[in-house]
């Protein structure tokens, strides 16, 4: 097995293996000439993201945007990304329909052992992240390895996701955590309860 496939089957690998640092380079590329293009350049700079990512569909990213290797990252139509979103796609992140992140989304498949002799030699690990259909994360929350967010979620400002959220449900907090579920009155109010 060499170093990427234990990376993706979500065992320890060496981050150093010279062909894993080639395309983390080539990920580093392809998003600095993103970052470089003027804001009016939009059909260039989705050219280049559909290069990252290795796929087509309906997206917008606005820069900067970074991530470890791009190719583990699986985007869903209709997908939207504010400012300054970061995936570390050491594992495979899946992101369904209809997803919008807030600035400053982070997501995190990548790990370190917790004895420090290993986590010292170099070696770590990476765990999946999925995010299901018609899921809102709001600015600056982090999404950590092998969670599950379901479909018509919405995940507050600045928490920090450790745990599965159920389908259908508004979470939030640090460590995240499941504040209700959505309902009748989400259809009627968009905002706490208040018709404008």
């Amino acid at each position: 097995m060499n170093e990427r496939e234990k990376m993706l089957a979500g065992q320890l690998y060496d981050p150093a293996d010279e062909s894993l640092q080639t395309d983390r380079l080539r990920a580093k590329m392809c998003c600095f000439k993103i970052s470089q293009l003027p804001p009016d350049q939009v059909d260039a700079r989705n050219a280049l993201f559909r290069e990252l990512f290795g796929q087509s569909g309906t997206f917008h990213i606005e820069p900067p945007f970074r991530c470890d290797y791009g190719d583990n990252i699986k985007l869903g139509d209709n997908f939207f990304a504010n400012y300054n979103c970061t995936i570390l796609d050491c594992a495979e992140v899946v992101i369904g329909n209809n997803v919008m992140f807030a600035p400053n989304v982070s997501l995190f498949t990548a790990a370190h052992p917790l004895d420090p002799d290993k986590r010292n030699s170099g070696l770590e690990f990476a765990l999946p992240i999925r995010i299901g259909d018609n899921v809102w994360i709001g600015g600056n929350a982090v999404i950590m390895p092998n969670v599950r967010v379901g479909n018509n979620v919405v995940i507050g400002a600045g928490s920090v996701v450790t745990r599965d959220i159920p389908d259908n449900s508004i979470a939030a907090g640090n460590p995240c955590r499941v504040l209700r579920m959505l309902n009748d009155d989400d259809r009627r109010y968009y905002f706490k309860n208040r018709e404008f």
